[in-house]
C-alpha cells in the first residue's frame, strides 16, 4: 500500500529526511515513532503530496506522489497534527461540506455522515459549531473528515494530541478496529501510544530510519538476549549445577538463599525461550517454583538506545 525508497529531502543545510526506505501494507497500523524534529511529519507531507522530495521515489496505493498526486489523494486520509477545520462552520455543515469536496454521489452522503459520526463518536456535538468544541472533539472531527470518503490508507500525524485519557483510550481502539481493514500509518513522539496500538514500529531519528519491527521485536533486539528471575525451593549445589549444564544459560548470578529457597538472575541465549525451558527443568527435578519472571525491555529503553546512538 506504501512503497518508499531513498527518499530525501533538505531544508537548506538541513536533510530532514535522509534517505528513508520502508514499506507498509493493508490490514497493520504502524507507528512512526521518533523524537521532535526527527523528519516524521516531513515524511507524511511527502506520502500525501503537500512536499516534493529532493530524491527517492514513493509510491501509495500504487500511485507515484510526484507524477500522480490526484489519485494518491483519492486514496488516502489524512489528519494534520492541527486539523484543519472551520471553526465557524456547524459540525454537519462540515462533514458534508466535505462530502462534496470528495465527490462523494448525494445518494451516498448521508449514510457516510452518519458513519463517521458513529465511528468517532460526534453524537453529542453535532448541533454545534466546531468553533464551540473542546479541542479533543475537534480531532474527532478531524478524524471523522479523514475518514469520510472511506479511504483505504489513513495517514495521521499525532490524532490523540490534546486528547483526555479516556478519549485517549477510544481513539486507539478506534485506530486498531480501522487498522483491521485498512493501513493506518501515524506519527507520535509519544511512547505508549505505539505500544498500545501499533503493530509494527518505525524508529526515525535524524532523518532515518533507525529501527523497524514489532515492539517484541524491537525490546528483543535491544537486550540481546533474554533475562530471567527465578526463584526455586531446592539444594542450591543441585540447582547451580544444572545451571551450569543448560547450554542455553550463558551467565547466572545467585541472588540469595533463605530457608531452603534460592534466587538467581539468568542470562539467557536469545530466542532459547528460557522461562519456558526453566520451567521444564524445575519439575523434572522435583523442585518448588516460588518465582518465574522473564526480564522485559520496554519500548522507552528500546527507543532512548537508538537514538541516543544516533546521536552519540
Amino acid at each position: 500500500m506504501i512503497e518508499v525508497k531513498e527518499l530525501t529531502k533538505s531544508y537548506g543545510t538541513t536533510v530532514a529526511v535522509d534517505n528513508v526506505t520502508f514499506d507498509a501494507h493493508a490490514g497493520e497500523v504502524l507507528g512512526f515513532l521518533g523524537p521532535n524534529g526527527a523528519g516524521k511529519t516531513t515524511t507524511m507531507r511527502i506520502l500525501t503530496c503537500y512536499l516534493s522530495a529532493d530524491a527517492g521515489t514513493a509510491t501509495v496505493a500504487g500511485y507515484d506522489v510526484f507524477e500522480e498526486s490526484v489519485e494518491v489523494r483519492k486514496n488516502i486520509g489524512y489528519l494534520p497534527e492541527s486539523a484543519p477545520l472551520y471553526t465557524d462552520m456547524g459540525v454537519i455543515e462540515y462533514l458534508n461540506f466535505m462530502t462534496q469536496v470528495r465527490n462523494i454521489p448525494k445518494n451516498q452522503r448521508k449514510e457516510r455522515i452518519r458513519t463517521v459520526i458513529d465511528t468517532c463518536g460526534l453524537d453529542d456535538v453535532i448541533q454545534k459549531d466546531i468553533g464551540e468544541l473542546s479541542k479533543g472533539y475537534r480531532q474527532r472531527v478531524g478524524l471523522a473528515q479523514s475518514l469520510i470518503h472511506d479511504p483505504p490508507i489513513l495517514i495521521l500525524d499525532e490524532p490523540t494530541s490534546g486528547l483526555d485519557p479516556s478519549q485517549i483510550i477510544e481513539i486507539r481502539n478506534l485506530i486498531k478496529n480501522i487498522g483491521q481493514e485498512k493501513l493506518v500509518l501515524f506519527s507520535t513522539h509519544i511512547l505508549p501510544e505505539v505500544s498500545a496500538t501499533c503493530s509494527r514500529i518505525l524508529i526515525i531519528n535524524n532523518g532515518k530510519i533507525v529501527a523497524n519491527g514489532t515492539p517484541e521485536e524491537l525490546s528483543s533486539q535491544a537486550k540481546g538476549e533474554e533475562i530471567v528471575h527465578i526463584t526455586i525451593r531446592g539444594t542450591q549445589e543441585t540447582v547451580e549445577a544444572q545451571l551450569n549444564a543448560l547450554e542455553f544459560v550463558s551467565q547466572w548470578n545467585h541472588i540469595g538463599t533463605d530457608n531452603g529457597i534460592v534466587s538467581y538472575q539468568i542470562n539467557a541465549v536469545q530466542g532459547s525461550e528460557a522461562a519456558e525451558a526453566l520451567f521444564h527443568v524445575v519439575v523434572e527435578n522435583g523442585w518448588s517454583l516460588t518465582e518465574l519472571r522473564q526480564e522485559s525491555v520496554d519500548l522507552e529503553d528500546v527507543f532512548l538506545n537508538l537514538t541516543d546512538k544516533e546521536q552519540a
